[in-house]
Parts: C-alpha cells; sequence; structure tokens
C-alpha cells in the first residue's frame, strides 16, 4: 500500500515520504495511529500545504522531547521491591513499573519508551535502563533495587 508519512517513522521515512509498506502495517498501525494517510491525489496535494504546518509541530515536540532527555539523563531511580536472602526478587520490575515510578515523579513517560533488551530487571542492585523518548532522543537512568523491609 502507498502510504503518505506525516511524522519520521524507525526504518521507513521521514515526513512527507511517499512510501510502499505492507497493507496491514499501514491499517492496522501506521494510520490509526496518525503517522500517515493513504496517497491519494487529494492527500498529496493536502500535505504539500499543511506540510510546513506538520514540520512546525514536529520540531515542538522534538524540542519538547530533547529537554525531557536532558532532565533524565543521569537520574537514579530507587524501587524497593521483595527480595529473598539469595537477592533474587518475588516477582519481577518490567518496563511498566519503570514507567510508573518515573511518572509519580512528575516525568511524562509511557512504558513503551522504557526499553529493557535484557528483560525484567529479577535480582536487587544497578541497572541501567535506556528510555527512547522519540525516534532521535534517547536516554538513560540508573534503577537501584533495593530490599523492602518488612
Amino acid at each position: 500500500m502507498q502510504i503518505i508519512l506525516l511524522e519520521k517513522v524507525v526504518n521507513v521515512g521521514v515526513l512527507g515520504d511517499i512510501v510502499k509498506v505492507k497493507d496491514g502495517y499501514a491499517r492496522n498501525f501506521l494510520i490509526p495511529q496518525g503517522k500517515a494517510k493513504r496517497a491519494t491525489e487529494k492527500n498529496i496535494n493536502d500535505l504539500a500545504g499543511r506540510r510546513a504546518e506538520l514540520e512546525k509541530a514536529a520540531n515542538d515536540k522534538l524540542a519538547v522531547q530533547v529537554a525531557l532527555g536532558e532532565k533524565l539523563n543521569g537520574v537514579e531511580l530507587k524501587m524497593a521491591q521483595k527480595a529473598g536472602v539469595d537477592g533474587r526478587l518475588f516477582g519481577s520490575v518490567s518496563n511498566i513499573d519503570i514507567a510508573e515510578a518515573l511518572r509519580a515523579q512528575g516525568y511524562e513517560i509511557t512504558k513503551a519508551m522504557v526499553q529493557m533488551p535484557t528483560g525484567p530487571i529479577k535480582a536487587i542492585g544497578e541497572s541501567t535502563v535506556k528510555l527512547q523518548l522519540h525516534t532521535d532522543v534517547t536516554s538513560e537512568i540508573k534503577v537501584v533495587i533495593i530490599a523492602e523491609k518488612d
């Protein structure tokens, strides 16, 4: 399916590109998320008129995420979890837990922004977690898991 991108999409293209993607990817993800439109003559002409407006909105969004990334760099997040005597957690700390803890501190983070390539944290100690705030903005935080006192 031919689509027009309304914002930068990783491994697909940038704003204004007319690209061909699989039908399901376009119908089920890109179009409902507002990241793309079908590449019809009407939509191509509309994009030509709105291109400056869309670029300004994309730049504003990028500026907000860059500022958030600078605030988050070097943040140390301490979390208390129940653990056994050997240091293993009863359960684990996932991207949802980290996103909720950051939101409680006042940062606008969603669970999709928290990337944990090695999976959830399952032991007491320090871990570095990567935050993908925007397609061009990443930040790293330190998550310290301590044993919960009963």
